[in-house]
């Protein structure tokens, strides 16, 4: 039976609500962040080197990586749900949103966490006017121009159906989820109708709302 390592206020909340709409049976081991560091507790390294999440293991496989650990439940036990046919325009859709949602939009919501951590940091009042000036020339400079384009790509591309692979919904939107729950929270997206109307619709699908029951409260203000 697959077990999900799931750290609160993280990532794995999308293999909970993967897991829920294939309707599998899984084990939960829950770990909080450290309250001040918001950083994952020592006891994941015994799961992963890295001490990161989300991580699952399944009887002696251990599988880290949101996109990785998607393919292998999908692979495994998803007898051909959740993705589009093999080989078609929207199985290529799908590939391309399972990668670009950790490797392109994501990284970008990281830095913005970062640099709202470093504006609201306590330091030395002299040192405060220098950390702002850094902080705004990134965010004016590149953070805030490449955020809009990202954000106005993807809305275009759900103005076409509402889903990221095709017609249907699939893992791919589930791993879209994250990120552009993070922008809503952190990069006042609200204003993209199409992006906002697809979080309406994953947050009332019955799986999402089982998967935040088991999975505990869920707050991307200021966690990646």
């Amino acid at each position: 039976m697959i077990t999900v390592h799931h750290l609160n206020n993280s990532r794995s909340q999308r293999v909970l609500w993967l897991l829920e709409e294939l309707e599998l049976e899984y084990d939960i081991v829950h770990y909080q962040r450290d309250l001040k560091t918001m950083l994952a507790p020592p006891e994941l390294k015994a799961v992963h080197a890295l001490g990161k999440s989300p991580v699952i293991t399944d009887g002696d496989i251990t599988v880290a990586e949101t996109g990785a650990i998607i393919e292998y439940i999908l692979d495994t036990y998803g007898n051909d749900q959740l993705r589009p046919a093999r080989r078609s325009q929207a199985a290529r859709q799908f590939t391309y949103w399972l990668h670009y949602a950790e490797g392109s939009i994501m990284p970008l919501m990281v830095m913005t966490l970062i640099f709202r951590r470093i504006e609201t940091a306590p330091m030395p009042f002299f040192v405060k006017p220098v950390a702002k000036g850094i902080v705004d020339k990134v965010k004016q400079g590149y953070l805030d121009p490449n955020i809009k384009n990202h954000l106005d790509f993807i809305d275009a591309e759900l103005a076409r159906s509402g889903w990221f692979a095709g017609d249907q919904f699939s893992a791919a939107d589930i791993q879209m989820s994250f990120p552009l729950e993070a922008a809503q929270a952190r990069a006042a997206s609200k204003e993209r109708v199409h992006l906002t109307r697809f979080l309406e619709r994953i947050h009332a699908r019955p799986a999402y709302q089982r998967a935040l029951l088991k999975g505990g409260t869920f707050d991307l203000q200021g966690k990646s």
